[in-house]
């Protein structure tokens, strides 16, 4: 009957979701649990600091300088219909530091970093290279997981602050040398406008963004299917599922933040 099977679909699906989400927080915590037990490979972690947090820099800090120009360009044409087009360096660097920032870096490092975390572990797993380890009582968790989620939490705030700085530099750029600002207001507004709280933001933001990218990337690498199609969706749903996860976060911690800061 219709209803039976649609109830079943509904059943199963709702079954399904709820194993993995519940895999997903066991896996998490056999993670952690490796970051605070030892053997600790500090090789291995500062190997993963290198290709997630350096190797990105280059496009990171591409995007930033793009995107404190858009904010310059669009906060003069937006701000001078009210005559306060002297605020647009307090506008950039709100906008980039509390925001734009954090949430721009943790896309641009999960479409570049992540997927590469995520292929590179399910190949290990379909050519059953984690089984090899652990068949040297070398556990997966500690010498693949551990490293790369902490990588990714410290990598993710030091991303963040290259980008927000070039940002800044190229708003800096776009409305005093392009759009004839002064440099003494830019700056001038943009110390007086920015406080402590709104770094304390950005960071925490940042470094939860960074836990994200981590936990997605090598859970979904951990749990892929077999073959290239196994791979290729799981990198495709890591990618977007940390994608995802990152706006979702974003909204509530921009609340939680407002309400405590404020």
């Amino acid at each position: 009957m219709p209803v039976v099977d649609a109830t079943e679909a509904l059943g199963r699906t709702v079954t399904n979701v709820t194993e993995a989400w519940g895999r997903s927080w066991i896996f998490l915590g056999k993670t952690l649990a490796g970051l605070i037990s030892p053997p600790f490979r500090y090789r291995l972690f500062l190997d993963q600091l290198y290709q997630i947090g350096v190797k990105s820099t280059l496009v990171v800090a591409l995007i930033g300088i793009f995107t404190g120009a858009v904010l310059a360009v669009q906060g003069v044409y937006t701000l001078s219909k009210f005559g306060a087009s002297a605020f647009t360096g307090s506008a950039v660097a709100l906008s980039l530091i509390r925001e734009l920032g954090p949430v721009l870096t943790a896309l641009m490092v999960i479409g570049r970093a992540g997927s590469a975390i995520t292929a590179e572990i399910g190949i290990m797993k379909i050519t059953e290279q984690l089984d090899a380890l652990r068949s040297m009582a070398v556990d997966p968790m500690r010498y693949l997981m551990a490293p790369r989620l902490l990588a990714g939490i410290i990598a993710m705030p030091l991303l963040t602050g290259i980008f927000i700085t070039i940002g800044i530099f190229g708003g800096f750029i776009v409305g005093v040398g392009l759009l004839g600002l002064s440099s003494g207001t830019f700056f001038s507004d943009m110390v007086a406008a920015v406080d402590n709280v709104d770094v304390y933001s950005g960071f925490i933001k940042s470094v939860a963004f960074g836990f994200i990218f981590g936990w997605v990337s090598c859970y979904k690498g951990y749990t892929c299917g077999f073959g290239a199609v196994g791979v290729n969706r799981a990198t495709t749903e890591s990618v977007v599922t940390a994608s995802v996860a990152v706006l979702v976060l974003d909204y509530f911690l921009t609340s939680i933040l407002t309400r405590v800061f404020m």
